[in-house]
C-alpha cells in the first residue's frame, strides 16, 4: 500500500509535544519552528526558503533536489529533513514553518478529501485546487510517480504473456500474491470489481515482497514503482490500464505567501525533467550503492542542466 507518511497517533502526539518545547538550531528537534517566520512573507521578498521532507530516503532525495536547485538560483535555503508524518508536515507548510515539501498528489488529496474518487493526474490536481486551503498551493506535477503496482518476475511475464493487470485477471486464480497486510483489506474487492482479479492465496510479505517474487514464494507482489529491487531482482510491473491505483505524481506543495516567481519556476523546471525511471535510477544509487541523497541529487541536477 502506498506510503502515507503515517505513524501511530501516539508518535504524532509525541512529535507535536517535542515541537512545542524543543530548542531551535541545527541540533534541535526538526519540528521546531521557533526560528521560522510564520507568515513566510520574507521568502516572497527574497528571504529564506525552508524545505522539509518526510522520513524516508526518496522524500529526502527530492527535498535535496529542490534545495540545491534553488541555491543555484541564489535563493537562501534551510533544509529540515526527515520530519516524519504528513500530519505534521502539512500543518507546518500551512502555518509557514515550512515553505516547500515534496508531495505525492494522490495521497495528498486523499488526506484533505477522504471521499475523493479522483484517479488520473488531471483529476487529482483538480481536486487539490478545490480542496486545499488558501494558504497552500501545489505547483506543477512531475511525470515521476511512486505508486502501488502489481509486479511479477520477467520469467513469469514471458511464460504467461503478462503485460497488464487485464492480462493478469486471466491467470490470477492460480497465483499467490504477496503484499503488506493492509493491502488485502484495502484492495481485494476493488481488484475483483475493476479487473476481475482473484488470487489463489494472499501472503503478508511487507518489505520483503520483491524478494518473495524473486525466490518464487509468491508469483505477484505489491511493490512501489520506484523500489530499486524491481530492477535488481529482474522484475516487471504490470500496466494499470484502468487506473485502479490513483496517480501519485511527485508534486511540490508550497506555502503560497512564502514563494516568489524564482522559487516557482525553479521547482516547475524540476518537475518537467523528473521521471519515474530517473527517480528509480537515483533510488538504486542510494539503496544499492549507498550513495548520499545529496550527492545523487547534485548529479541529477547537473546532468539535467539544473544545478
Amino acid at each position: 500500500m502506498k506510503r502515507m507518511f503515517g505513524t501511530a497517533a501516539v508518535l504524532l502526539t509525541a512529535s507535536l509535544a517535542l515541537a512545542a518545547c524543543g530548542g531551535g538550531g541545527s541540533g534541535g528537534n526538526p519540528l521546531d519552528t521557533t526560528s521560522a517566520a510564520p507568515s513566510g512573507s520574507a521568502s516572497a521578498s527574497g528571504g529564506k526558503v525552508i524545505i522539509g521532507s518526510a522520513n524516508f530516503d526518496e522524500n529526502t532525495l527530492l527535498a535535496s533536489i529542490y534545495a540545491q536547485a534553488l541555491q543555484a538560483k541564489g535563493v537562501q535555503v534551510e533544509e529540515k529533513p526527515n520530519i516524519g508524518t504528513r500530519e505534521v508536515i502539512y500543518d507546518q507548510v500551512k502555518s509557514g514553518g515550512l515553505t516547500v515539501v515534496p508531495e505525492y498528489n494522490g495521497n495528498l488529496l486523499a488526506f484533505v478529501d477522504k471521499e475523493t474518487k479522483a484517479k488520473t493526474t488531471d483529476e487529482v490536481n483538480a481536486g487539490l485546487k478545490e480542496k486545499l486551503p488558501p494558504e497552500l498551493e501545489v505547483l506543477d506535477s512531475s511525470p515521476a510517480e511512486d505508486k502501488d503496482t502489481l509486479t511479477i518476475s520477467k520469467d513469469t511475464q514471458a511464460k504467461q504473456s503478462l503485460n497488464s493487470m487485464d492480462d493478469l485477471a486471466k491467470v490470477s486464480k492460480t497465483m499467490v500474491i504477496g503484499a503488506p497486510a493492509e493491502f488485502k483489506k484495502r484492495w481485494e474487492a476493488e481488484l475483483k470489481s475493476v479487473y476481475g482479479i482473484e488470487f489463489k492465496d494472499w501472503k503478508a510479505t511487507g518489505a520483503t515482497t520483491a524478494d518473495a517474487i524473486k525466490d518464487g514464494t509468491v508469483q505477484v507482489g505489491n511493490v512501489f514503482s520506484t523500489d530499486p529491487k524491481i530492477a535488481a531482482n529482474n522484475l516487471v510491473s504490470l500496466q494499470d490500464t484502468k487506473n485502479l491505483f490513483a496517480a501519485q505524481n511527485v508534486t511540490p506543495l508550497v506555502n503560497k505567501a512564502a514563494v516568489n516567481d524564482t522559487v516557482k519556476t525553479t521547482l516547475n523546471a524540476i518537475s518537467a525533467k523528473l521521471t519515474t525511471q530517473s527517480l528509480l535510477d537515483m533510488m538504486q544509487k542510494i539503496a544499492v550503492n549507498k550513495d548520499e541523497p545529496a550527492t545523487v541529487a547534485k548529479e541529477w541536477l547537473t546532468s539535467n542542466g539544473l544545478g
